[in-house]
């Protein structure tokens, strides 16, 4: 633990997976006074955050060394398990007195699995899935879902307040990543519902600007629509996707996996997914999945 003083360095955080949320989650870590030493797979993900002050580690291991805090987002279970249980993982030179919060959204039996072999070694591995994207991370209004050791959640909350003002904790290992997945359900319903309300009002005669205005300032807003809602109106499809159609299926896959385990019904997350295989068989997989909207309109005979 380093001074709490403006230009003196807090803590030592390591960072492993600097994808599209790692860009994001870095620089809030770093504007706060954190020291931060990072590790990706791909290392030319690390060029900009090089530029605003953080180190580059040869291996998780490497970058887990002496931190305070370790934190990790990265694409699957298999990844998660190979950051921090493999060949030079975390778990290899993380200290008693650190702990090791996953980010990544991931299956609930996983994290579990990963957490006891942290515990095995008499160390602390919590799941710590953040809900948002990166525009709301940039925002400052994600949020931060923390399950595992709570005198571990505690002696962190305050780094994690960096990154999202609202740190929840959730209860014991799993419980994070199983609540991140059930609002991933609900927003996937929410977004695909939303093209398919929009694309009904278009069939029906009423101008795709109107009808998106109309829905964004009525009771069935959300924050999720309010930034997500005008991308489906012309132009403002974003180059570079937020989650596209394959990521949030990646997510979808586990909801239906977690419904069937519990034997949970889970109908609408399903049809909510057949559409992204819709979208995947038009060609328009490599778009935010809110082209769910331009799947419903091509098959209403409607698509400008």
């Amino acid at each position: 633990m380093r001074f709490f003083l403006k230009g003196i360095v807090l803590s030592k955080i390591a960072f492993i997976g600097l994808g599209d949320m790692g860009q994001v989650i870095v620089p809030r870590i770093i504007e706060a006074g954190h020291e931060v030493i990072g590790w990706n797979r791909s290392p030319g993900k690390t060029k900009f955050l090089e530029t605003l002050g953080m180190k580059v580690a040869k291996t998780p291991a490497q970058a887990a060394e002496g931190a305070k805090l370790v934190l990790s987002i990265v694409t699957d279970g298999e990844a998660v398990r190979s950051v921090s249980t493999g060949e030079n993982g975390i778990i290899q030179s993380l200290d008693k007195n650190a702990a090791y919060m996953d980010m990544s959204t991931i299956s609930p039996e996983v994290s579990r699995e990963v957490a006891r072999t942290f515990a095995e070694k008499g160390l602390h591995m919590l799941d710590a899935p953040i809900s948002g994207s990166p525009v709301t991370v940039k925002q400052g209004t994600a949020s931060i879902m923390v399950a595992g050791n709570k005198s571990a959640f505690e002696k962190a909350q305050k780094i994690l307040k960096s990154i999202g003002p609202k740190v929840s904790f959730i209860g014991e290992n799993g419980l994070a990543v199983q609540t991140k997945l059930a609002i991933n359900s609900l927003l996937m319903v929410q977004v695909i519902a939303f093209g398919e309300a929009v694309a009904m009002a278009e069939k029906g005669g009423v101008d795709r600007n109107i009808v998106v205005d109309a829905i964004l300032n009525s009771v069935a807003s959300s924050p999720v629509l309010s930034y997500r809602g005008p991308f489906i109106l012309d132009g403002k499809m974003p180059k570079k996707a937020l989650a596209d159609v394959a990521l949030q299926q990646k997510d979808m896959s586990l909801v239906l996996e977690q419904a069937k385990l519990l034997a949970s019904p889970a109908p609408l997350a399903a049809a909510a997914n057949e559409m992204m295989n819709t979208s995947r068989g038009m060609g328009l997989g490599h778009h935010d999945f809110v082209v769910a909207h331009q799947a419903y309109c091509r098959m209403n005979g409607v698509q400008k």
